[in-house]
């Protein structure tokens, strides 16, 4: 059909990090600093997930070279701290966040902010009324939510995120089979954690092919984000280079 193509929303492949010793040889060419990891990894691919923020507070200096070292149009996933999801468990966490983008403030100034991840622990129980305090709390921008616990997939919970413009994270991860694939906004963000099928938490090829055809159908309604959270062997990065091939745009669209 003419026009068919247009119609589509934009899709992103990244990984969750970008600085580890096993990319070596894979991403990185041998003799390649670590100071320049970034700046390689943004020659092939346009988004990364930010992991260092939920552990500990960012370096300003940090981020602003982040910023320096990408291209305009790159974009930055950052976990909110686990000091505000897993200790603070969304409770008097004001000041927290006030703090924690005090430290990424180079980044929120840029037009290279993407989404801020709230992964919550598995232990973290369904708790509606707590969740739509807290919604109204968050700065400005995009949020989404990766729930561990079942008792979050419920209805309740897709609304209350989609009234606040946030998203459900698709997660995929043996450990948590009942994580939904809700879109509850404009846009969704997956994390691919663990491959079901491929050897030690690779994705196999006819499982890109499955993830591939769910984010074709997707993108008819929201922009999709994407970051492969295998990281170990370079899995992520061959994962991300084989779901990106798939879905390259066709020619003229």
């Amino acid at each position: 059909m003419p026009g068919r193509h247009r119609a589509v929303r934009p899709v992103r492949i990244g990984c969750s990090g970008w600085n580890y010793d096993d990319w070596r040889g894979r991403l990185y060419p041998e003799g390649l600093g670590k100071p320049r990891w970034l700046e390689r990894y943004a020659e092939e691919f346009d988004t990364v997930e930010v992991n260092s923020t939920f552990y500990r507070l960012a370096s300003r200096d940090a981020v602003a070279r982040w910023v320096e070292q990408t291209p305009d149009d790159f974009l930055f996933a950052a976990k909110a701290s686990r000091y505000l999801t897993h200790i603070r468990r969304l409770r008097d966490i004001e000041r927290g966040i006030q703090r924690y983008y005090e430290r990424i403030e180079p980044l929120v100034r840029s037009p290279k902010l993407g989404p801020i991840v709230w992964q919550f622990p598995a232990n973290f129980k369904a708790d509606t009324e707590l969740l739509a305090r807290t919604l109204p709390l968050l700065p400005e921008g995009r949020h989404c939510f990766e729930f561990r616990h079942e008792s979050w997939f419920k209805r309740e919970t897709y609304d209350l995120l989609g009234e606040h413009g946030a998203a459900l994270v698709i997660g995929d991860h043996p450990k948590w089979p009942f994580q939904a694939r809700e879109l509850t906004t404009d846009w969704t963000l997956v994390r691919l954690h663990h491959g079901h099928r491929g050897r030690r938490g690779n994705y196999s090829e006819t499982e890109i092919e499955e993830w591939a055809r769910r984010i074709a159908q997707w993108r008819r309604r929201a922009e999709v984000l994407v970051y492969f959270n295998n990281d170990w062997e370079g899995f992520a990065v061959d994962n991300a280079r084989s779901l990106k091939r798939r879905l390259r745009p066709s020619p003229g669209a």
